[in-house]
């Protein structure tokens, strides 16, 4: 059965080749096309997309579609190797070491990175797909947006794959896709973590989680399971969930009130390395000492977080593996080879922000 586009594409090349409009003659627009083959706008882009690849149309900025001429001998022009890569965060520390580790694979290839950012909103993500969809792009690099919250282009995403453009997804998946993905092993790692916190005496742990993205309910998922397997009660533990927009004042005022009760957490587990350090110099500036008065655990493996006073107890995230990894993997994707899912252990790395708990506290 022809996917929509390709019967869009079709009928449009044959009424080019048979005449009906002759080279250089401006064709109908997208949304008189629309119209007329009751489509969505991206099947009419990724149709006249198709045909202007093929030489058998080209457009002008502001001006529309036009017919290229089909009979020339095109045979001498390149291939695009154009791979689109999309981020939740461009500015986040893990991104960059990612985005290296592609660049170092791919650009080997002859090919080259277009960027972009959804700041894990969906409306955001779903124009940046349709930006690099317009773009023709080779392959596809997404880490999706707000992984643990239903998302409303997967219209898109049915389309990418019935296209058979070359996608691999990191850091989450969609389970109703089936695009090769990279993960780590959050869950685990956060267990190890939990369970190093036990070792030094902490059991009135706090965690601090970012729910809207399916890493932080695997971690936080990892906290509880340790309570289970260690058996001590999980209402020793307290969590404060939190979304990717909210603001981190707030978070911090939460984090304040627990701590000034009579039975306060002696650890804080944080979603993240740049979490941790925001908690770590806000207790500070309060006169709360790390890990003397209070231990803190990260997760990401941030260099910068190294650096600090105290160094970071934390896990360590793959990340420039991950990027080489995966531009290997889309490489072979666009030559027709099947990609394969990885998933990367989160080792422990022990900093100076925790220690072991004093008796009596």
């Amino acid at each position: 059965m022809k996917v929509k586009y390709e019967i869009v594409k079709q009928a449009l090349r044959k009424e080019i080749i048979d005449g009906k409009y002759q080279i250089n003659q401006k064709l109908p627009t997208e949304s008189e096309l629309m119209k007329r083959f009751n489509v969505s706008r991206y099947t009419i882009r990724r149709a006249v997309g198709d045909l202007e690849n093929e030489h058998y149309i080209y457009r002008i900025q502001g001006g529309g579609m036009f017919v290229q001429d089909w009979q020339r001998d095109w045979s001498a022009d390149d291939t695009n190797k154009l791979i689109g890569v999309i981020s939740t965060h461009m500015a986040d520390y893990i991104f960059p070491p990612i985005i290296s580790g592609i660049d170092s694979v791919v650009t080997e290839q002859g090919y080259s990175m277009i960027v972009g950012n959804t700041l894990n909103n969906h409306h955001r993500e779903r124009q940046t797909l349709l930006n690099m969809l317009d773009l023709k792009i080779a392959g596809l690099i997404i880490e999706p947006t707000q992984s643990a919250l239903p998302n409303p282009n997967l219209d898109l995403y049915r389309q990418i794959n019935d296209y058979h453009i070359p996608t691999i997804l990191f850091h989450a998946t969609y389970p109703e896709l089936a695009f090769p993905t990279l993960l780590t092993q959050d869950q685990q790692a956060e267990e190890e973590l939990i369970h190093y916190l036990f070792d030094l005496g902490h059991q009135k742990i706090l965690g601090v989680f970012q729910i809207d993205d399916r890493q932080g309910v695997n971690r936080e998922a990892g906290m509880i399971k340790a309570y289970q397997d260690a058996g001590i009660p999980v209402t020793d533990s307290e969590v404060i969930m939190y979304q990717s927009n909210n603001d981190h004042a707030a978070i911090l005022q939460k984090v304040d009130n627990l701590l000034k009760s009579p039975d306060h957490p002696t650890a804080i587990a944080c979603y993240n390395d740049q979490l941790a350090t925001h908690i770590i110099g806000h207790l500070q500036h309060q006169g709360v000492r790390v890990p003397e008065d209070i231990s803190v655990v990260g997760f990401d493996n941030y260099d910068l977080a190294q650096t600090m006073t105290p160094t970071l107890t934390t896990a360590s995230h793959p990340k420039r593996q991950l990027g080489k990894d995966t531009g290997k993997m889309i490489l072979d994707m666009i030559n027709g080879k099947d990609g394969h899912s990885i998933t990367y252990p989160v080792p422990l790395v022990k900093g100076t922000s925790t220690q072991q708990i004093k008796g009596g506290d």
